[in-house]
This record gives structure tokens, sequence and C-alpha cells, in this order.
């Protein structure tokens, strides 16, 4: 076998992702939070980058700023074109820039400390605090401590007694002991050891509770879920309506008592990409760039730019940093009318929605939408992917407007939600001595013209989280 090396000249034609490109696929996924993070690490990086300001402020300031200030023709080490004004207003000193001048904030006033709510304790803090005005020993506190620090955020022990006294040193019966003080603590079913445990805590802390609801939590608590209360009324050998009402009052508990001090995790705030009005009969659709400030490229380093007698590093260096800024500056720009055209043609779409109701909602794909607007269909799913869309019908996530659907008898279609608001009606309507069965449920829905089977019933039923018919009984 012969080996030879040759050279030889080939045109392909390969998809190549640049730099520029996954940077607005990127920004397109983003939201307006995630946006706003995103330009303030930009700023900090990227020195050539500036927020732009309100130019005639600026101007205002600097004219008042030279009627008050005294006339001054001499010449500091950084000339008369140094910006005095924005350093002492970067530096929060006062106008005159005095070094004594005291600080101000910018921007806004000091708040007050009315204005500054208070930080919500822990359920751990909470209980150590309750502990603490109990008259225990050393050692009881600690054991109790200890099973406090095991509660997870609903209010129950993790783990078994037997498990957990090794762990102390203690014998299993202290550690009972300890238990049974935690169990002494508010809210009232702290401590428990399952659902049975936290709702007989509860119990026996009320006045006069249905004689019923002991033995039911205690042995008959699933049936009570599927509502088998003539099951439960033979067993007790008492009334069926004795039985509903021991439920109603069970209904009332709190299962999880750990639940009200929250996630211990800072609350979110959910803010609209897009804002739609209703403008004159007409629904107007405007981005929401309030808090998405509006950048542009530093003078300063434009002109260094054009000065041949800079070092080459130097210029290489800024130079790359200002085609960055430009690219990140067209990239926001780009997913801005993006994201509009996207959100105009849901908007459209979507009318009947947004005059009479979720009842309206039309079926809608990624694909029709990218049609209408130009685009390829991955283009759409990225514009609505983490974004959302305030309307005068509510808040909602622009996800929320692309579903399946089904035909209806007169030649409209039907959206998944839209149906699952009928059945939700249905349900609601029924007799509660005879609830409605999928089959019935699906004829009910034929008859309002909308073609559906039994099986797409009940499946969305099921999402809908409603039980079956025969745990529907009463």
């Amino acid at each position: 076998m012969k080996l030879d090396y040759n050279l030889k000249l080939e045109q392909t034609q390969k998809l190549i992702i640049t730099p520029e490109l996954k940077l607005a696929i990127t920004l397109l996924q983003y939201s307006a939070l995630e946006l706003q993070d995103h330009i303030q690490e930009e700023l900090v990086n990227n020195p050539v980058l500036e927020v732009m300001e309100n130019r005639e402020e600026e101007k205002s300031e600097e004219a008042e700023v030279d009627r008050e200030s005294p006339d001054s023709n001499d010449e500091s080490i950084f000339g008369n074109d140094f910006p005095w004004e924005e350093y002492f207003r970067d530096m929060g000193l006062d106008s005159a820039g005095e070094r004594g001048g005291s600080v101000k904030p910018l921007n806004e006033s000091q708040p007050t400390v009315e204005n500054c709510a208070g930080m919500t304790g822990t359920m751990l803090e909470d209980l150590l605090s309750q502990l603490r005005m109990f008259s225990l020993s050393d050692r009881q506190y600690k054991m109790a401590a200890f099973l406090a620090g095991n509660l997870d955020r609903n209010g129950y022990l993790q783990g078994e007694l037997e498990e957990l006294a090794p762990v102390l040193g203690v014998k299993v019966k202290e550690l009972e002991e300890a238990l049974r003080v935690v169990q002494r603590l508010e809210p009232t079913g702290i401590g428990c050891r399952s659902l049975q445990e936290c709702l007989s805590l509860q119990i026996q802390k009320m006045d006069n509770p249905p004689g019923a609801a002991v033995e039911i939590v205690n042995h008959y608590l699933p049936a009570a879920a599927d509502g088998r209360y003539r099951y439960i009324a033979s067993r007790l050998k008492c009334d069926e309506k004795m039985v509903e009402e021991a439920v109603k009052f069970i209904r009332t508990l709190n299962p999880k008592p750990g639940s009200i001090y929250g996630e211990g995790e800072e609350t979110r705030y959910i803010v609209p990409d897009v804002v739609v009005e209703k403008v004159d009969e007409k629904y107007i659709v405007t981005g929401n760039e309030a808090g998405v400030p509006q950048l542009t490229i530093s003078p300063f380093y434009q002109r260094m730019l054009k000065n041949n007698s800079i070092d080459e590093q130097l210029f290489t260096f800024v130079k790359n940093k200002i085609e960055k800024a430009y690219w990140l500056i067209r990239s926001i720009e780009q997913r801005r009318v993006t994201l509009f055209k996207v959100a105009q043609q849901i908007v459209d779409i979507q009318r009947e929605f947004l005059d009479q109701g979720i009842k309206k909602l039309k079926p809608l794909t990624l694909k029709e939408v990218a049609y209408n607007v130009g685009v390829h269909e991955s283009t759409v799913s990225r514009a609505a992917a983490n974004k959302y869309i305030q309307t005068p019908r509510g808040l909602f996530p622009l996800k929320f407007f692309f579903s399946s659907g089904l035909g209806g008898a007169d030649g409209t279609d039907h959206s998944a939600p839209s149906i699952k608001t009928h059945i939700r009606e249905l349900v609601d309507s029924e007799d509660q001595a005879r609830p409605f069965s999928d089959q019935r449920l699906t004829e009910l829905l034929n008859e309002k013209g909308i073609q559906i089977s039994r099986r797409t019933v009940a499946k969305y039923r099921e999402e809908l989280s409603i039980p079956p018919s025969y745990k529907r009984r009463r």
C-alpha cells in the first residue's frame, strides 16, 4: 500500500454560531429582571459602556451651578473640561464640591425608619424563643432544641426517636418527654410525626370538638378523604350527618402548621415584559422598558480610537470593548423588536379572550405566530420563554396563550384552558348527591358544541385536581 499526501481546496457550507448571534439568542430568552442583571454586569466589566442620561437635566444643573459658583479662571491639573459636577454627583457630595460637604443619596431621599419593614424570624428562631420561656433544665432544653432543629418546613419531625436518641446520647424515653414539650409550642400541631398526630394535637386543644372527629382522624382519615361517609357511619354506629359535620370540622385544621413561616426565602416579584392597554376599543402593546437602562458608548473612548498616538495594545483593547458594547446594544434592540412583534400577534389572535374571558381563548401554536411574524419557530419559543404580559384580564406568561385545542361542532376551535374552565363550572354546579361522571361530562360538553372524548375529559379533570365522581358524592 502506497501512502501519499495531497493538498486540495474544497468549498463547504457550515452552520456556525458567531459570538454575536449567540449573544442575541441568549438575550432573547432573558426575562426583564434577568436582562437588567446582565446589563449591570456588562456595565461593570465593559468600561466603554455608559447609561444614557437626560442631557437637558444635565445642562440645567450645570447652568444652575455656574450661577451659584464664584468666578474662577484658575486652571487645575485636570484642565477646564474635567466634568466636576458629574464627579461630585457620583461621589455623593454637595454641588459646591467642598471636602466637608454632607453626603447626599443618589436620585432619592434617605428612607426613614418607618418605611423599613422588620425581618421575619424563621420557624426555628421562634420555637427556640418559646422554649426559653419554659422552666427547663439545660439537658431538657438541649434535647427540645435538637428536636426543633430537626423539623421540616411543614413542622413535621424528621427521623425516628430511636434513631435520634443515640445521636444525643440520651434515652428514648427522655427524648419522648422533650418531644411532648415541643408539641406544646405554637403553632398547634408542631413537632408531629404524622398527619394523624398533627390533627389530633389540634383537636385536643379545641373546645367542644365533634365527638367523631378523633376517631375519624385516627382510623378513617383515608375514607373521609374519599367521601365514604356512609361507610364511616356504619363503622362508628352513628348518623351519617354527624360524620359529615366531623369531616367539615377536620378540614378547618391545618395539616402543615410550619407553613405559616413561609419558605424562608425572599419574596420574588414578577415584572411584566409587555404591557397591553385598551384605548378606544383598541389594544395597544408596549414594551416595559422602565427598568432597562438605555446604553450608549462613551465618547471618551470613541475619541481615543481616533488618536493615532496611543499604544497599539491599548488601541486593540478599546476596539474590542467597543465592538462588544455595540453588539450588546444591537442585541437588546433586536430583542425588543422581536418581543413586540410576537406580543402584537398574540394580542391580535387572542382578542376575543381579552374581550370576553378564558372561555374564548383560542388554540395557538408557535408555528402560526412564527409564520405571521416572519421568523423561525424557535425564535418565537425563545421570545415567549420566561416572559410575562400584563393585560386587562390579568398577568399571564406568554406561554399561556400557546395551547392545543379541539374542534367544535360549529367549526370553531376550543383551547384546552377554555375546556377546563367549562369542566370546572359543570363540577361546581353539580348535585353533590349525584355528581357527574366523566361520561356525563362528555355529553354535556358535546351539547355545548365541544367535540371531546371521555378519555380527554378524564385527563383534564385530573389536571384540575378534581376527584372522580364517587369521591365527590356527598
